[in-house]
């Protein structure tokens, strides 16, 4: 396959595409029942609506839930082929800040500490990140250190939307119509919610949404949000004896029945997890929030099972309706939806290597848009959009990992197809 002229002009219009990206605010947020579930994702939604049409894509839209839509038109003359997408999203973690994000350009990557913030003395050092090293010589996208990057998912956009241009501007370059979807949400597990997979027309997808330069992934978690309510009484404390109940305490004392050792930071591989996201608490009321994951079908559903167990115990101890749970699924491991499609996962490996990249095929410690809309009737792995550190202030994305994904996106789209 004949190597993409990706020239400086188009790697300067991808770092530019992305710059432009990770400066509008579009953090998510799980409390809102809304979508998209805050406003300020709808400046960027806008922003590449209009960014779409005016590269000169077909048949462009958003609906009212801030769902784009839009096609690179087949360039064959009998086209038999299948419809492929191309799908990111374009909210930022809550994790961490979203807001006036910063982003600093560093050219020719020396290997050593990163000081992205002179006053604060916010260092990104290659001792604590050994993933810097394999980005020696290259240039590097990185945030001032008080806010994450947004190369989750701004970078898989950014790649998405060049790759679209560069077919559109490089008309010998013979391909099928290409479908292309950006969503709001993903971060907080609602991303293909209200994705229209009819509207879309793709027989199968691609969710550019992953870390690390090769990585190839078509099974994840299983995923499920839980919510433990625990009730209080609020007494006055010189009166308290006998008759105050500090949620606040017994939140703590419910997070320590929990697996100390099934947690994200002392499980790895296939191994599953309870991940305390959040507790707000006063005397009253005590709200604490997880995440649940596995691999395993029959861990995952044992796992709401021992959480849920929990509650009964500790209202046993402390009387009925001193705490309850609300336990919602979120995604489910697509692995099972590739059966008997298994091409679609050759054409992206064969594509990877085409780009000159060692494939990682390897399961996804967390979860796309794609596993849901696996489920939904649009097979849908995930290949690597290049950025490392997700959700932090350490966040970075290197220029050079971003042009190798649009080359795999190219890769795809003239790839030849079967059903």
């Amino acid at each position: 396959m004949t190597p993409i002229d990706f020239t400086q002009d188009w790697k300067q219009k991808l770092q530019n595409r992305f710059i432009n990206y990770v400066k509008i605010y579009s953090t998510s947020d799980a409390e809102s029942e809304a979508t998209p579930s805050t406003p300020q994702q709808w400046d960027i939604a806008n922003y590449i609506f209009e960014e779409l049409k005016t590269i000169g894509l077909a048949d462009v839209s958003i609906d009212e839930h801030g769902y784009i839509y839009a096609y690179v038109p087949s360039n064959l003359e009998n086209d038999e082929e299948p419809v492929v997408g191309f799908i990111s999203h374009y909210d930022t973690s809550p994790d961490f800040s979203g807001e006036h994000v910063k982003p600093q350009i560093w050219e020719n990557y020396d290997g050593k500490d990163l000081v992205l913030n002179s006053e604060t003395g916010f260092t990104l050092s290659p001792t604590r990140f050994e993933s810097l090293k394999d980005h020696i010589g290259k240039t590097l996208i990185t945030t001032d250190g008080t806010t994450l990057l947004g190369a989750d998912d701004k970078a898989g956009i950014a790649e998405i939307v060049t790759a679209a241009e560069f077919l559109m501007a490089h008309p010998e370059i013979k391909h099928g119509k290409i479908a292309i979807g950006f969503t709001p949400d993903e971060e907080i597990g609602r991303g293909a919610h209200k994705f229209d997979v009819k509207k879309f027309g793709a027989e199968w997808a691609y969710t550019m949404d992953g870390s690390e330069v090769g990585e190839l992934e078509y099974e994840n978690f299983n995923a499920a949000g839980a919510v433990v309510k625990i009730h209080g009484l609020s007494v006055h404390p010189g009166y308290a004896f006998g008759k105050m109940i500090n949620a606040t305490l017994l939140a703590a004392e419910f997070i320590q029945m929990l697996p100390e050792n099934e947690t994200p930071a002392t499980t790895k591989g296939f191994e599953g997890f309870y991940h305390l996201m959040d507790i707000k608490a006063d005397i009253s009321e005590a709200k604490i929030q997880y995440i649940i994951r596995d691999h395993d079908e029959q861990k995952f559903e044992a796992r709401k099972k021992f959480i849920s167990d929990q509650v009964s115990v500790f209202n046993k101890k402390h009387g009925d309706g001193t705490a309850e749970i609300e336990i919602k699924d979120q995604y489910r491991n697509m692995k099972q939806q590739f059966e008997g499609k298994m091409h679609i996962i050759d054409i992206a490996e064969q594509a990877l290597k085409d780009a000159k990249i060692d494939p990682k095929i390897k399961a996804i410690r967390g979860g796309t848009d794609g596993a849901q809309l696996s489920y939904m009737g649009l097979p849908c792995p995930n290949i690597f959009a290049g950025g490392l550190n997700f959700h932090g202030p350490y966040e970075y994305v290197a220029l050079e990992s971003m042009e190798k994904a649009v080359e795999v996106i190219i890769n795809i789209a003239r790839s030849k197809k079967k059903r």
